[in-house]
């Protein structure tokens, strides 16, 4: 019954248009965002796009566009759709016990429901999460969101059902992870519009009078043993939305990308115009 709920709600959704797509035509690519790179000593690629015109701002279009990453923590947004979706998370107030293993971040050392975990990023909980959905269906929705791939590019096949967005088997290109977001914010994704607001909900940080900031951060280890950041969301001023994604890489694998790739992203919204409430 839940599989033929499933194909029911793909057929009201065209999923060919999930990802977002950028052409010369609509791309401006701009290399004042290098400085906040550099002060980093990081790598990586920032684009912006602005819905109302459809226009993109970009810096480092090749890597933007051409190269992949594995997400990481930002497949929570995924993750979450697809428990929510097939009742393997029942509401975001599903709490999964602690299993008792102390783990580095404290904030994973608790009893968690799936708002909590997604705003704690905990690993352990969607780890459990992917276990319940189970390898066929994560299978089915993988391929149905023709969300990343494998290598040299072929279709993913699911290798480790609680470790695949982690383990550098699945990877998708930064210009991918933003379209996520974007039909996210659109409820257009083919998940009911219920769970999508509640996903939303979970990436909301930061809401007051001038502005919404919604994003995901994720944090891995690449296949050269770097480490890679990313934060994927939007930001949203006078009710009109602008989609995000930053995706930064330091050959230190013990690099700590907990607090830069946050401050990188703020600080170039930031020379951009946002958080004053006149975008």
């Amino acid at each position: 019954m839940i599989k033929n709920n499933m194909i029911r709600l793909l057929l009201l959704f065209t999923i060919a248009g999930t990802m977002a797509s950028c052409t010369q035509n609509n791309v401006k690519e701009d290399d004042s965002p290098k400085k906040y790179f550099d002060e980093n000593n990081v790598d990586g690629c920032f684009a912006l796009f602005n819905n109302g015109t459809g226009d993109f701002t970009i810096y480092n279009l090749k890597r933007y566009r051409d190269s992949t990453y594995l997400p990481a923590s930002t497949f929570k947004i995924i993750n979450s759709l697809i428990g929510l979706q097939t009742g393997s998370i029942s509401s975001d107030s599903m709490v999964i016990p602690w299993d008792g293993v102390q783990r580095s971040v404290e904030a994973w050392n608790k009893d968690l429901n799936m708002y909590e975990a997604f705003r704690a990023s905990s690993v352990p909980y969607y780890q459990e999460v992917a276990r319940r959905i189970g390898k066929d269906t994560m299978q089915f929705w993988l391929d149905s969101l023709k969300y990343g791939a494998g290598k040299d590019k072929k279709p993913y096949k699911i290798s480790k059902i609680d470790s695949f967005w982690l383990d550098n088997s699945l990877k998708l290109t930064p210009d991918q992870n933003l379209g996520v977001v974007k039909q996210l914010y659109f409820d257009e994704l083919p998940f009911f519009k219920i769970y999508q607001q509640k996903v939303k909900h979970a990436m909301l940080f930061e809401d007051n009078s001038n502005y919404k900031l919604a994003y995901k951060t994720g944090w891995g280890i690449t296949d050269k043993r770097h480490a890679l950041g990313w934060v994927v969301g939007w930001i949203e001023e006078n009710k009109h939305p602008y989609f995000f994604v930053l995706n930064i890489e330091s050959s230190n694998p013990d690099y700590d990308m907990s607090t830069v790739r946050l401050k990188i992203l703020k600080d170039i919204l930031k020379e951009y115009g946002f958080f004053e409430g006149q975008m």
